[in-house]
């Protein structure tokens, strides 16, 4: 990867979060190679309100805040970047929607995650999510080390 940045999708965060997930070592080994990239990692303010979603209904409480304070600790550090979906990446996602209509099981968080990795350059993302790669717009999913 180099210096490339990486997007992480809602599957690396919850693999994260989880040391009993199978791809948790070689998720937590891609973590510990970027760990002091500073900007090295991506994600957005809408794959975050997914990962709380199922992190506040599948952990307990105390488990699920710490993990989440985590990240924003992360992000304040410089070794995360919260990209936010403004106005103009939601009516981009919006139209990408629209374009992959014969796509219906694309969730709108990944036409928005699609959206800011185009915008920024970014080609790789950590997820196991076959979506990113099934648009064709040149996506490279990265599942571990």
């Amino acid at each position: 990867m180099g210096s490339e940045r990486l997007f992480v999708d809602t599957w690396g965060w919850l693999v994260l979060a989880n040391q009993r997930d199978p791809e948790f070592l070689s998720v937590r080994k891609v973590r510990e190679r970027d760990a002091m990239r500073r900007g090295a990692w991506v994600t957005s303010d809408y794959v975050l309100d997914e990962t709380m979603t199922r992190l506040f209904t599948g952990t307990s409480f105390v488990q699920a805040r710490k993990y989440m304070e985590g990240i924003f600790q992360a992000s304040r550090a410089g070794l995360l970047d919260i990209e936010h979906v403004t106005a103009d990446r939601f009516t981009a996602a919006w139209r990408l929607r629209l374009r992959y209509q014969n796509k219906p099981r694309i969730s709108f968080t990944d036409f928005t995650s699609f959206t800011v990795m185009r915008e920024l350059g970014i080609r790789e993302v950590l997820t196991e999510d076959a979506h990113f790669e099934q648009v064709n717009l040149g996506f490279v999913r990265v599942r571990g080390a």
